[in-house]
């Protein structure tokens, strides 16, 4: 029998077992921790730099605290691979982010050690202070603990977080882990000597007493002077000054690979603190894996790869992606025209960004895990003449929501905006589904949004933005591989609310919005074994809608079908309205609007995810029978467009 390569770690299932550990095994027991993940996302892929920078971290906050009891919040969640290794869930982990599987996240309906789930940054300091305070109403005496990244830090919802905590006084621990912003002074053993003697007992004691004494004795100016003085001394040693004038007690920086400097320092926090306290801990992406510390993005997130070299697996790609399409349509219109500029927001590779900063640096911004800054920042752009492309993914501008509409749709400023991951997206769930994005912005009065089938009407959907200079314009896509359609080498732009016919039949009529055409055509070839020939067109847009072509369908048509990846409320809602308005729908005809189910989807590969949401050729086909009181015809598909 082959020994074990985790010994230690195959005696631990709950952080109970690992807190039953003398600390001389601890060392060891993170390193086969470190071992088991690199294992496992070998053979899994997905987010992975982030996770093997907190093995130490991980072990060490499961050793102090007495988790579920003291909650842990990791911020982002995709950190937390270790964690979930810790908690219960070692023998399904290879089952991470596919169907069925266990998440690539935190998700609280998966672990009672999971208090918070966190796929979106930046979050964790806030939902943490929300437990404290229900904590101390309820007189309880737990812990919260907050592990936000420095890239988490980026934004402003961290900021008023902390501005509310410190204000508040309440007892919160906020972990930042600091593996890229190098704001520390060096790490070593004064730094972590000097951690372990301001948080001790004997210095907070001393400190507390002085306080009290100082705050009788003193005037209240020079009382305040003391106080800062101290604060500032502290700081300019450490290195916390900011986080000191928020509120927070400030102790680091701290290596965070070095469990005797980890441990003490985690213990007195426990032990001793009472207010807001920052704990600075310093780690690396990658580290303990030679590849990815070699490598430029410290293998933030892979496919499976071979463990012993680091090379990942990769499928040949039979077609560009829309990202990188977008990204070199782009770059055609720059040459062109010098007032365009692309913004993104902390995603410069995940939306072809990173393809136009190649070209022109100077015309592209990432201003970090901001995207409330990111869309008033085009909006001041616009507002100076210049022609900004706001790259987001599209469940991330749900968080600038207010910005669009304030900063952006009322000045009637405009920013185009390319929301890419528009639609399903597979095994980073509903999290990262674009699904609202129609809804949300089609309400906006004089909003352009577009949305192309293939690639090809991609390129002409940049161009045709780069000409929309009275209002803001939006054009939404899906992740991955495009259809393989002949790109043209240069965009034309299109006919604002133009759709187009794709072919003409009879009976039925498919109006299709985005990428859905191809199952479309799809399910069309599978109806003609039906005796069915249904009309199909490509709307493009979603506002201003192809009113023409709407009604000329709707008129000579009995069944009339709507399809879109996005939540109800958004393109078929629009279609809907305009007949009715028009009186479209008082002479019997069949309207059916297919969009996603009114539920949130679990991840799965994305053709299992359309197919459950009966958005793929079968449903397609399945819906039109069902229109036609053909429903005994039907194919076993899974039509759950409907509200539910």
């Amino acid at each position: 029998m082959t020994a074990s390569k985790t010994p230690l770690l195959d005696k631990v299932e709950f952080p109970a077992d690992l807190r039953a550990l003398p600390k001389s095994k601890l060392r060891q027991f993170a390193d086969e921790l470190r071992t088991d993940l690199i294992d496992i996302v070998s053979v899994t892929g997905g987010h992975f730099g982030a996770g093997l920078g907190v093995v130490e971290l991980t072990t060490a906050l499961h050793y102090v605290f007495n988790t579920p009891a003291d909650r842990l919040i990791w911020d982002v969640g995709h950190q937390a691979y270790p964690h979930k290794i810790l908690t219960g869930r070692r023998s399904r982990m290879r089952s991470l982010r596919q169907g069925a599987g266990l998440s690539g996240f935190t998700k609280r309906s998966e672990s009672e050690y999971d208090p918070f789930g966190a796929a979106h940054s930046s979050t964790s300091i806030s939902a943490g202070l929300g437990m404290a305070v229900a904590r101390d109403l309820k007189g309880g005496n737990n812990n919260v603990i907050a592990v936000i990244g420095d890239g988490s830090m980026s934004a402003g919802m961290a900021y008023e977080a902390m501005n509310n905590a410190g204000a508040n006084k309440n007892r919160l621990i906020v972990i930042l882990n600091d593996n890229d912003m190098s704001i520390a002074p060096p790490v070593g053993a004064m730094s972590a000597y000097l951690a372990r003697l301001v948080s001790s007992r004997p210095y907070t004691g001393l400190r507390n007493f002085g306080k009290r004494l100082a705050k009788k004795l003193l005037p209240r100016a020079l009382f305040t002077m003391a106080r800062r003085t101290e604060e500032f001394a502290r700081g300019m040693a450490m290195g916390g000054t900011l986080f000191e004038e928020m509120g927070f007690f400030y102790v680091g920086p701290i290596d965070g690979h070095n469990l005797d400097h980890l441990i003490p320092v985690l213990e007195n926090v426990r032990d001793t603190m009472k207010g807001p306290v920052l704990v600075h801990v310093v780690t690396k992406k990658g580290h303990g894996y030679a590849p990815a510390e070699a490598s430029a993005d410290k293998y933030h997130a892979v496919t499976k790869f071979t463990v012993l070299t680091g090379e990942q697996s990769k499928a040949a790609a039979k077609n560009p992606t829309y990202q990188k399409v977008f990204g070199e349509s782009l770059i055609a219109e720059a040459r062109k025209d010098e007032t365009i500029v692309a913004i993104t927001a902390a995603m410069p590779s995940g939306t072809g960004v990173d393809l136009f900063g190649a070209q022109f640096p100077a015309r592209t911004f990432d201003v970090g895990i901001a995207e409330q800054h990111a869309v008033t920042f085009a909006a001041g752009l616009a507002s100076e003449g210049m022609k900004p492309f706001c790259a987001i993914y599209s469940t991330f501008l749900q968080r600038a929501y207010d910005q669009v509409v304030h900063d952006v749709a009322i000045q009637s400023l405009p920013v185009r905006f390319a929301m890419d991951r528009a639609g399903l997206v597979g095994s980073d769930g509903c999290t990262h589904a674009g699904s609202f994005d129609v809804a949300y912005l089609a309400t906006l009065p004089n909003f352009v949004i577009m949305a192309p089938a293939d690639e090809a009407e991609l390129t002409h959907m940049v161009a045709t933005a780069v000409g929309i200079n009275d209002r803001p314009s939006a054009i939404r896509y899906p992740r991955g591989e495009g259809t393989g359609v002949a790109r043209p080498a240069q965009g034309v732009p299109m006919e604002i609310g133009k759709g187009r016919m794709i072919r003409e039949g009879a009976g039925i009529a498919i109006l299709s919005f985005g990428t859905r055409l191809s199952e479309v055509l799809l399910a069309c070839e599978k109806l003609s074994a039906y005796g069915l020939s249904p009309t199909v067109a490509d709307a493009r847009f979603a506002k201003p809608l192809d009113t023409d072509l709407i009604a000329r369908l709707a008129r000579g048509h009995d069944v009339l079908i709507t399809i879109e990846a996005g939540a109800a409320g958004g393109f078929g809602a629009h279609v809907m309205q305009f007949l009715a308005w028009e009186g479209l729908l008082d002479k019997g005809l069949k309207m059916r609007p297919m969009t996603l189910p009114d539920i949130f989807q679990d991840h799965d590969t994305p053709e299992k995810q359309y197919a459950q949401a009966g958005l793929d050729a079968d449903g397609i086909v399945a819906t039109v029978l069902n229109a036609l009181g053909r429903e005994s015809e039907a194919p076993a598909a899974v039509a759950v467009g409907k509200i539910a």
